[in-house]
């Protein structure tokens, strides 16, 4: 699915974002939160308004599991098996907001990331976080 220097590059990117995790995670849930409103029903126990500390914490736990993901990207299933679990049988998020939060997440980098967010960065990222949805839904089956 993805080459050698694919895996490279997101590998580089999320170790370049790791400092502001918390700011670019914040970014793609609002993003999320604003695009696809129904989204924010299972945060309705949080204040997730912009800047907020629960709004930062959890963006700052997206970005740096989608960080450890990306340093073995052939581990991706083992890596995830405990957030597999905790979103499916715990959480019981529906499985088509991670598809939704990639997207939302694609667009946080291209704002951050600017002329870095090249075609090939943005293409490698779009096939890497389908793949770390996928995975995140494979319980759901």
């Amino acid at each position: 699915m993805l080459s050698k220097r694919e895996k490279d590059l997101i590998k580089e990117i999320w170790e370049r974002l790791t400092p502001v995790a918390a700011e670019i995670g914040a970014d793609a849930l609002l993003r999320m939160f604003a695009s696809y409103p129904g989204t924010k029903t299972y945060f309705s126990h949080l204040d997730i308004s912009p800047n907020s500390s629960h709004l930062l914490a959890h963006g700052k736990k997206i970005v740096l599991a989608i960080a450890e993901g990306a340093q073995d990207i052939s581990q991706l299933t083992v890596t995830l098996a405990p957030l597999q679990t905790l979103h499916a049988y715990q959480l019981r998020i529906d499985p088509r907001n991670f598809k939704l939060l990639s997207h939302s997440m694609l667009v946080s980098l291209a704002c951050y990331l600017g002329d870095e967010f090249t075609p090939v960065a943005h293409a490698a990222m779009d096939k890497y976080l389908s793949a770390f949805a996928a995975v995140l839904a494979e319980k759901y089956r």
